[in-house]
């Protein structure tokens, strides 16, 4: 009987693990096949910010809350413009971008991913949505005076990262070369017309333009 009744709640919080266990890898599931569709993710993410704006009017309160949820993202935002290795910091290692234009294309690798950069913004509302209904973070406050203070400190650390941007001669996207294949109307005609033509001639036939 003790045995039994010993095994009771070890068996429960086993069952209790294997559940979230299972919940977690479903959810990393979903999470993985969104990576490809960053519309669609960023369509969901403005709807939830939205749907967050609506509840902090319709209660005319949390200002604090949405002061910290407006701290992180600038912190996130920082992390997202600036590349892996900070050039101030490791000149000399890490990939940089080409400064003339005999130097070789390389790609900008930011300090932090598109997808964790939208994982975590979307957390963030999420966690300030469900603290609006809770009445212990609606702290009283004069919410001009944090939206005033949050646009300084937006100014400045935006315009610290340009100068960064500026210094080391880098832009936070990949502006790559593009190899687009263009054939005019007359060319699609006379290759209609030829029945069976060699794949050296189709190509003479098109115009290749580098971007």
């Amino acid at each position: 009987m003790e045995g039994t009744g010993g095994d009771g709640p070890s068996a429960a919080a086993a069952a209790l693990d294997q559940r979230r266990h299972e919940l977690s890898k479903l959810f990393q599931h979903y999470l993985d096949k969104s990576t490809p569709h960053s519309l669609y993710r960023w369509i969901g993410t403005v709807c939830l910010v939205l749907l967050y704006a609506l509840r902090v009017y319709y209660v005319q309160g949390f200002y604090i809350v949405t002061y910290g949820l407006g701290i992180y993202l600038l912190n996130l935002l920082i992390g997202f413009l600036s590349p892996l290795v900070d050039p101030e910091l490791e000149p000399n290692e890490g990939p940089s971008l080409p400064t003339k234009g005999s130097d070789e294309f390389k790609p900008f690798i930011r300090r932090l991913p598109e997808f964790k950069f939208w994982y975590a913004i979307t957390k963030a509302f999420c966690v300030a949505f469900l603290m609006t209904f809770f009445s212990m973070f609606d702290v009283p406050v004069f919410w001009p005076i944090l939206l005033c203070y949050w646009i300084v400190l937006l100014f400045l650390t935006m315009k610290r990262q340009i100068m960064h941007m500026v210094k080391y001669r880098y832009i936070p996207f990949n502006l790559g070369k593009q190899e687009i294949i263009i054939c005019t109307n007359m060319e699609r005609k006379s290759r209609r017309q030829v029945p069976a033509a060699p794949e050296t001639e189709l190509e003479s036939v098109c115009d290749l333009i580098r971007i």
